[in-house]
């Protein structure tokens, strides 16, 4: 399954998931995409809220964007 991705770091939010349409998300991360801790946080959040391990989700596209490709 594929899902895109939305991320607003920095953001006093956060941390917030919520869904946009069937297939899309917007995340709300406190962390600041810097050295790999926002894309981190991203991946432990959406574990929980999907459910599945860390290790099934893949960032497949946009690994440096604010819009990524999700693969879990």
């Amino acid at each position: 399954m594929k899902i895109t991705v939305i991320v607003k770091t920095g953001s006093k939010k956060g941390p917030l998931v919520e869904p946009v349409s069937d297939t899309s998300l917007r995340v709300y991360l406190r962390e600041k995409p810097h050295d790999g801790e926002a894309n981190a946080a991203l991946m432990k959040l959406l574990s929980d809220h999907l459910n599945v391990p860390k290790t099934s989700i893949k960032i497949v596209a946009g690994a440096k964007s604010h819009v990524k490709i999700i693969e879990c």
